[in-house]
């Protein structure tokens, strides 16, 4: 991971005093400890016209995966190789904002002990990035740095150039130069964009980011044309910290508009009389859908097949309709709590009649399970290795073979958006699986032409518009043995 920033000069103004602002001397090669390497600063050239100084990164990937404590993107056993084969050692991201904070943090500051006057003091730079992650192309990164007053050529690197035709990679070489511009100001719209534009954070986003991004953005960021998708970006896309940064970006703009302090523009908003109702949580939500798809179904005879701790089951006996339901897991820990939950030791005869809870593997056939109207598999299938997703697929739509089969599973498109998933991690330690929809859609589609079942899709929490829903929910509906003969 490679970085570097030239200038030049004259005899009264020498080049080397880029070695004064960044506090690293000229004729020294010098290497700094970062959390996931080693940082190299060193000069390839430094004279009075010319002065280049280069940051070089030394990514060690079992550092990086050690502390993301992650597993590969999505979570799927294929993409576990991912954590230590990827371009997190060479191409310019998050990494190498963090580099440049730490190892340059006097000059980002717009300090220098030894000659207080060169900081303020505008010169040439040219800052080269051999190669950036640029989701969003050469488009995106002009419309980044254009409006900041840099030149900017992005040359898009080809995917393989013995195979022109396969086209360009997702990587640009980036150069930037300006006649006029302080060192500062340079370091801190590089500590903001090269994040943005990579679009995936190494580490934890946390609240303190928003300051971090503000004190960064200072100057330049409230007044800039893409406000919105660099707060979002570089937040993580946690869209409670994007708020708070943009409201604190809206006072900052008003306050320049105003020409007055920040405090006396916030201090002239009255404190909120109203109180934000609080959102459904999914799991909520989701029970709420299953059990409107069972009532749709016309099911009373009900299976929850890995019924964890009991909370459908709970939810399901509050409806009279519903005149047996029957919990399955293979953990007798859960089943016990299930139990506790129920309250089934106090529980009145005529409700005790209609529940039962019995310990059993989906792996596996099982008598006990055949004859009901409705199956269902909430967040189960993500919990299974894919090569024994065959046995449980049997187990309940070739031997069981409930009329109406309900399969919930998390939607890994949409965990962009939760805001305490940090980057490439799935949603519970022991998923051994997350689908995207049309992962989800191709598995179930083929499970009912296999057993003569049609499949119908339901998202469960907010749709949206491009990740999708948070939950995806197949519907299986058995069809007659004449369309099932067809099938």
């Amino acid at each position: 991971m490679f970085l570097t920033i030239t200038t030049t000069g004259t005899p009264e103004r020498p080049a080397t005093d880029l070695g004064y602002l960044l506090h690293k001397h000229p004729e020294k090669a010098q290497a700094f400890s970062t959390s996931y390497g080693t940082a190299h600063v060193l000069y390839p050239e430094a004279d009075a016209e010319r002065c280049t100084a280069a940051l070089l990164l030394e990514v060690d990937a079992v550092a990086l995966v050690r502390r993301g404590k992650g597993k590969g993107r999505g979570g799927a056993p294929d993409a576990a190789l991912a954590q230590y084969v990827n371009d997190r050692p060479y191409a310019a991201s998050s990494l190498l904002a963090v580099a440049l904070s730490g190892v340059f943090s006097s000059a980002m500051k717009g300090v220098c002990n030894a000659r207080p006057e060169l900081p303020a003091v505008p010169r040439p730079l040219r800052i080269e990035v051999p190669a950036l992650p640029a989701r969003g192309g050469p488009g995106l990164v002009r419309r980044l740095f254009e409006p900041l007053g840099w030149t900017v050529t992005a040359e898009p690197v080809p995917l393989d150039t013995e195979f022109p035709q396969w086209g360009d990679s997702r990587y640009v070489r980036l150069e930037l130069e300006s006649a006029d511009r302080t060192l500062a100001e340079a370091l801190r719209h590089l500590y903001v964009l090269l994040p943005v534009l990579d679009d995936a954070k190494h580490y934890w986003v946390a609240p303190d980011e928003v300051d971090k991004l503000l004190r960064a953005g200072e100057g330049w960021l409230p007044g800039h044309p893409e406000q919105k998708l660099i707060t979002s970006r570089y937040l993580a896309r946690r869209w409670s910290l994007t708020r708070a940064a943009t409201e604190r970006l809206e006072l900052v703009r008003l306050a320049e508009t105003d020409d007055s302090e920040v405090e006396e523009i916030d201090n002239a908003v009255g404190a909120e009389t109203e109180t934000e109702e609080r959102p459904t949580p999914l799991a909520v939500q989701r029970r709420e859908a299953i059990t409107a798809a069972l009532k749709a179904s016309g099911a009373v005879r009900v299976l929850d097949l890995g019924c964890g701790q009991g909370q459908l089951v709970q939810t399901l006996l509050k409806d009279p309709a519903f005149t047996e339901i029957v919990g399955v897991d293979v953990s007798m820990r859960a089943l016990t709590i299930a139990s506790r939950r129920l309250k089934l030791d106090r529980m009145g005869e005529r409700q005790a009649a209609r529940v039962k809870l019995f310990q059993g593997s989906l792996a596996y056939t099982d008598r006990r399970i055949k004859g009901y109207d409705a199956a269902v598999l909430s967040e189960v299938i993500e919990h299974l290795d894919l090569p024994r997703l065959p046995a449980l697929e049997y187990a309940v739509f070739g031997s069981a073979r409930p009329r109406t089969v309900l399969v919930t599973t998390p939607n890994v498109e949409y965990n962009v958006r939760w805001e305490s998933l940090p980057a490439g991690q799935v949603r519970h330690g022991d998923h051994r699986f997350e689908w995207t929809r049309a992962e989800f859609r191709a598995w179930a589609e083929a499970v009912a032409e296999r057993h003569g079942y049609g499949a119908e899709f339901v998202p469960v929490g907010p749709d949206d518009p491009e990740v999708g829903p948070p939950t995806q929910m197949a519907v299986f509906t058995l069809t007659t043995p004449k369309e099932a003969k067809a099938a």
